[in-house]
C-alpha cells in the first residue's frame, strides 16, 4: 500500500496495490501491520455503508468529546469528492480541509484522525460509500457544520440547483460555533 501524507497532519490518502488479471482484480483494503508502520494505530470497531445518488452531499459531520471517531473511508461503487475538515482545538490547520476524489476505479481511501468533520458529494449516478470508525456512534455527541460554510470554502463540484442534502445538514452550525464552544470550555 502507498500512504500519502496530505497538507493536514494526520490526514492520509491510502492507495492499495492492485493485482489484476483476466479474472478481475484483488487488493488488500486494510492490513493492520501496514497501517501501524505508517502511523495509523487506531483499532476500528464499527463499519458503516451508505448509498446515495448524484448531487447528494452528506456532511459535514463528526462526534465530539469522548465519542469522537477516526475514520477510514472508501467508495465501493461510483465516485465522490470526499472532504475532511480540521476542527481540532488549537490546531495550526483549524478550519482547513483536504478534498480527495475517491472512486471504485481508483480504489483510494482517506484516513482522518479524531477531531475532523467529514462529508462527501456524489459525482456519479450513484455511489456506495463505506467507512470504518474507531469509536461507536453516539447520537448525543453528534455535531455538524454546514457543507457550504464560506469560512471553510469547500468547492463542491455540483451545481447549486442539483445539490441534494438533508434538512439537518442545511441547518447545521457554522465553523464559528465550534470556536465559541471551545472558548466556553
Amino acid at each position: 500500500m502507498n500512504f500519502i501524507k496530505t497538507d493536514i497532519d494526520g490526514v492520509i490518502i491510502v492507495e492499495p496495490r492492485l493485482f489484476e488479471d483476466e479474472r478481475g482484480y484483488f487488493f488488500e483494503s486494510y492490513n493492520e501491520e501496514e497501517f501501524v508502520k505508517n502511523g495509523i494505530t487506531n483499532k476500528f470497531v464499527q463499519d458503516n455503508q451508505s448509498k446515495s445518488s448524484y448531487g447528494v452531499i452528506r456532511g459535514l459531520h463528526c462526534q465530539l468529546g469522548e465519542h469522537a471517531q477516526a475514520k477510514l473511508v472508501r467508495v465501493l461503487q461510483g465516485k465522490v469528492l470526499d472532504v475532511a475538515v480540521d476542527i481540532r482545538k488549537g490546531s495550526p490547520t483549524f478550519g482547513k480541509h483536504v478534498a480527495v476524489e475517491l472512486s471504485a476505479e481508483n480504489n483510494r481511501q482517506l484516513f482522518m484522525p479524531r477531531g475532523f468533520l467529514h462529508g462527501f458529494a456524489v459525482l456519479s449516478d450513484t455511489a456506495i460509500f463505506a467507512y470504518k470508525c474507531d469509536n461507536l456512534y453516539c447520537k448525543a455527541s453528534e455535531f455538524g457544520i454546514r457543507y457550504d460554510d464560506p469560512e471553510i470554502g469547500i468547492k463542491w463540484p455540483i451545481e447549486k440547483d442539483k445539490i441534494v442534502t438533508s434538512e439537518k445538514d442545511r441547518l447545521a452550525n457554522k465553523l464559528q460555533d465550534i470556536l465559541d464552544m471551545y472558548e466556553k470550555e
